[in-house]
């Protein structure tokens, strides 16, 4: 049985630094790193409120599917 692929922490479209806003919020958030969910091993990223400082763990496909546009602060 192979070891399944795990995610490269900065090889999505967001690499970690990276700034980003919300369209439809208007938040502005911090790529921390790419991760995997341990239970599917689904690719996510998982990122900071520029704002409240909180942290937050969405999965990559939703990331990157046009809600988050990047920008420089």
């Amino acid at each position: 049985m192979s070891k399944p692929k795990m995610a490269d922490p900065d090889e999505g479209l967001f690499k970690p630094g990276c700034k980003l806003r919300h369209k439809k919020t208007g938040g502005f958030y911090k790529v921390l790193l790419l991760a995997n969910v341990e239970a599917t091993l689904e690719p996510a990223y998982v990122y900071e409120s520029m704002q409240s400082h909180d942290f937050w763990i969405r999965p990559q496909a939703e990331m990157e599917d046009g809600r988050f546009e990047v920008v420089s602060l």
